[in-house]
C-alpha cells in the first residue's frame, strides 16, 4: 500500500489536462518555456525537452496576436511528436483581447493564468478580468490566479495602507503589502465564483521574492481558503543562489502539507540548460520523499582518505546515465525511479552505504586494496578491478534495472510515495 509521508492541507480538486491537482493527488512539477511562443519551432522544442526531463505541466507565454495565432499549431505538433503535456497560456495586459480573437487559442490550451493586477484598472480591471474568466468557463478550463509582489493592483494597496495607518498600532509595511498579496488572491478568485466558476477550476499562487515573505503568505493563504495552490519563488536567481532559495522556501510550505504544483523559478546561466529547474523541483519533492523520478546516486563528499576523483567521476556518470535512460526505463520498467545507488569512495562507510542501497559499488581509498566490492540487495556480489571499473558497473546497474523491473521480475520494493494518476 502506498501512502504520503506529509499529510497535505484538503483542497478542491483541479482537473489541468489529463492530470487532477489537489491535497487527493501528487504534488506536481511545472515549468516554464523563455522561447517567443511566435516561433513554431523553437518553443516546440523546447516544450518537448522540458516534458522529456519530467515537467508535467508547460506554461507558455501569450503576449502578442503572432504568438496567440501559434498556440493551436503548437499543441498539434506536441500531439503528432507524442507529447500530451497540457499548456498553460500565460496572460497579462491584452489577454482577454487575445483570447476574444484567437478562439482555437482558447481551446488548444489546458489553463490560462491570468494576473489579476495586470488586465486593468478599476471597473476597466473588473471588465476585462471578467471577460478573460467567461472565456474559461466557455472554453471548461481552469484558471490560475497568480498574483505576484511586483505587479499588485495599486489601489488595493493604497486602500490597505490607508486603513491600516489609522490603527492605533499599525502593521509593518511588509505585513500590509503580505495581505494586499493574499486579498488580491482571494477577492480575484470570489470574483470568478460570482461570475459563475467552479471552485474546482481554480489555482491560486501569491509570488514573491524572499523566502520568509513566501512561507509567511502561504501559511495564512492556506488558513483562509480551500482552493489548490501553486507554489513558487519568483524571481529566485541564478545558479547555486536560485536553488538554494527556492529549495528553502518549499521545502518548509510542503512539509507543513501546503502546495498542489510546484515551479522552481532558475534564471539560466547564459546558453544553460532550461530543463535545469525541472531537475530542481523534482529533487526536491524526491528527497523530501513526496515523489520518485529518477533513481538517485548516494555518493560520499570525499575526504583525505579519498585523494582520487575516480569516485567523483563514477557517481557523476552513473547519475547522468540514470537520468539519460529515463525517458525509455519510465515505459518499460515501472517503478525504476525508486531505485536507489551508492557509489562510495573508501572503506570508512563505503561497505555499508553500499549494502543499503539496491546495489552499490564501494572504491578503495588512499593506500586501500585496488579492488571494489558490488553489493546488490545487500549482498555482495562481485569485486570489480582495472580500468574498466566505469563500463562493468554501469553494466552491472543496466542488468539489473532489466531483471528486477521486467514485468513477471522479482517482487519489487514498496515505496512510499503517493502513485501518479492521469484520467
Amino acid at each position: 500500500m502506498t501512502f504520503s509521508p506529509i499529510p497535505r492541507r484538503a483542497t478542491h480538486q483541479v482537473r489541468i489536462g489529463q492530470f487532477l491537482v489537489g491535497s487527493e493527488h501528487p504534488v506536481l512539477v511545472q515549468s516554464m518555456t523563455n522561447t517567443d511562443t511566435a516561433d513554431l519551432e523553437a518553443t516546440v522544442k523546447q516544450v518537448y525537452e522540458l516534458w522529456q526531463a519530467g515537467s508535467e505541466i508547460v506554461r507558455i507565454t501569450v503576449n502578442s496576436p503572432e504568438a496567440a495565432a501559434q498556440v493551436a499549431n503548437i499543441r498539434s505538433r506536441l500531439d503528432q511528436m507524442g507529447c500530451d503535456v497540457p499548456l498553460v497560456g500565460d496572460f497579462h495586459f491584452n489577454g482577454d483581447r487575445l483570447l476574444r480573437d484567437y478562439p482555437e487559442c482558447a481551446q488548444a490550451l489546458a489553463k490560462y493564468r491570468i494576473n489579476p493586477g495586470n488586465v486593468g484598472k478599476g471597473t476597466k480591471r473588473d471588465e476585462k478580468f471578467g471577460f478573460m474568466i467567461e472565456q474559461a468557463i466557455k472554453h471548461n478550463k481552469p484558471v490560475r490566479i497568480g498574483v505576484n509582489w511586483g505587479s499588485l493592483d495599486q489601489s488595493l494597496v493604497v486602500k490597505l495602507m490607508d486603513d491600516n495607518a489609522k490603527l492605533a498600532e499599525p502593521l509593518p509595511v511588509e505585513a500590509v503589502m503580505r495581505e494586499a498579496l493574499i486579498r488580491s488572491a482571494l477577492d480575484s478568485a470570489e470574483q470568478a465564483v460570482g461570475w459563475g466558476m467552479r471552485p474546482e477550476q481554480i489555482i491560486l499562487s501569491c509570488k514573491v521574492s524572499h523566502v520568509q515573505d513566501l512561507i509567511a503568505v502561504y501559511r495564512e493563504l492556506a488558513k483562509r481558503c480551500r482552493y489548490a495552490l501553486h507554489l513558487g519563488l519568483t524571481e529566485a536567481g541564478m545558479g547555486s543562489k536560485g536553488i538554494v532559495a527556492s529549495t528553502a522556501a518549499l521545502a518548509v510550505l510542503l512539509q507543513e502539507g501546503i502546495g498542489d504544483t510546484i515551479r522552481v523559478s532558475l534564471t539560466p546561466e547564459p546558453g544553460g540548460d532550461r530543463t535545469r529547474e525541472v531537475i530542481v523541483a523534482q529533487e526536491i519533492l524526491q528527497t523530501m520523499g513526496l515523489r520518485s523520478f529518477t533513481p538517485l546516486v548516494t555518493a560520499c563528499p570525499g575526504c583525505g582518505r579519498t585523494t582520487s576523483t575516480v569516485f567523483q567521476e563514477l557517481a557523476q556518470s552513473i547519475q547522468t546515465y540514470l537520468r539519460t535512460q529515463m525517458p525509455l526505463w519510465r515505459l518499460q520498467y515501472p517503478g525504476v525511479e525508486d531505485l536507489k545507488v551508492a557509489v562510495m569512495g573508501c572503506v570508512v562507510n563505503g561497505p555499508g552505504e553500499s549494502k543499503l542501497a539496491d546495489i552499490g559499488i564501494s572504491l578503495p581509498g588512499t593506500g586501500e586494496v585496488p579492488v571494489c566490492p558490488v553489493y546488490v540487495d545487500g549482498e555482495k556480489t562481485v569485486t570489480l578491478k582495472g580500468e574498466r571499473v566505469a563500463e562493468e558497473f554501469q553494466a552491472i546497474v543496466d542488468d539489473y534495472v532489466k531483471t528486477r523491473y521486467a514485468e513477471g521480475g522479482p517482487k519489487r520494493r514498496e515505496t512510499a510515495t503517493i502513485p501518479l494518476k492521469k484520467i
